[in-house]
């Protein structure tokens, strides 16, 4: 008896004038896809499809279709690849991209909904919406969702700035270094001690060493105490009482001076670099905040261990 062999049906659908989404089938028939005028390719996928790249225009971005995926950093590249592609000058015919995944369904369809966002100034829900209504099987899977959120909040330009961007990629390091082991060098903050700049920064209260500039702190909403996490307490405090909804840490992005103390490890003390006193704690799965709020990956200094040292312009005093 012979194996079944299965194959993946062509998905191509027009989604706006010169813009098409669908599978990698569609790909495998370069006839139909030069018939329907398609001129570059933009594949999101664990591999890349062989042959397209001799015929097509093509751009690859690795992408796994599963909650570990930080497709997110990888937008504004996506959406400016479509722009160009579109806007390319050629005498012979217009331009046309097609955005392709495996089965065009969630990794191509977040990256077309984003790029509705950006050039059509839709909001997510709107944009996806849209998606839907002109192919009716796209289903994006919810981590995808949850980082277009992120990305309609940040005006639909990823800003490395942002903290809220900063504390979902670490999560995502975390996620993608297990061991914690070889983490890229740029997740650690300058040390603002090797470097001079206007900003607000915080100096240990013993020995006054500066610790990290105020850009680095990640706020987060305030929790509802510690009844929260009362699954976890064998102690329950009202969440109205103002006391225990005070944060009594600063919840910040890694320093390059913590380096060697979070590599390898789960978790363990923060201490001062210069006089090894105790400034806070990490964990890289997340701690618990005063307020209530679960902070992952955790990285918490106690307020009541630095100082805040605001620079004044000694001009503007005059």
């Amino acid at each position: 008896m012979k194996p079944k062999v299965l194959f993946t049906q062509k998905t191509m659908i027009g989604v706006e004038a010169g813009l098409f989404i669908g599978s990698v089938s569609d790909v495998k028939d370069a006839q139909s896809l030069t018939d329907a005028g398609v001129t570059h390719i933009l594949t999101v996928d664990s591999e890349e499809p062989a042959g397209s790249k001799f015929q097509f225009h093509t751009k690859f971005v690795r992408a796994l279709d599963d909650g570990s995926t930080d497709l997110l950093s990888r937008l504004d590249d996506c959406v400016s690849f479509i722009c160009a592609s579109l806007s390319t000058q050629s005498e012979a015919k217009s331009p046309a991209v097609l955005v392709h995944c495996h089965v065009g369904q969630s990794r191509s369809a977040a990256v077309v909904t984003a790029y509705l966002m950006k050039t059509q100034h839709l909001s997510l829900q709107d944009a996806y919406s849209k998606l839907q209504n002109l192919k009716p099987d796209v289903k994006m899977n919810d981590e995808f969702l949850d980082q277009l959120a992120l990305y309609e909040l940040m005006d639909c330009k990823v800003d490395t700035t942002n903290p809220l961007y900063k504390q979902f990629r670490l999560k995502k390091i975390t996620e993608k270094y297990p061991e914690l082991q070889n983490v890229p060098k740029d997740v650690f903050a300058v040390d603002p001690a090797q470097t001079q700049n206007s900003e607000a920064v915080y100096r240990c209260r013993k020995c006054r060493r500066t610790l990290f500039r105020h850009s680095s702190i990640l706020s987060h909403c305030v929790g509802g105490g510690a009844s929260a996490f009362s699954h976890k307490k064998t102690r329950i405090v009202s969440p109205t009482a103002e006391d225990q909804r005070q944060c009594t840490s600063y919840f910040i992005e890694p320093v390059q001076w913590m380096e060697q103390a979070l590599l390898g490890v789960m978790d363990g003390q923060l201490l001062c670099p210069k006089c090894s006193s105790k400034l806070g704690s990490f964990n890289w799965y997340g701690e618990q905040c005063s307020c209530g709020r679960w902070v992952t990956p955790a990285f918490q200094i106690h307020k009541n261990r630095v100082d805040e040292i605001k620079h004044i312009s000694i001009s503007a005093l005059k």
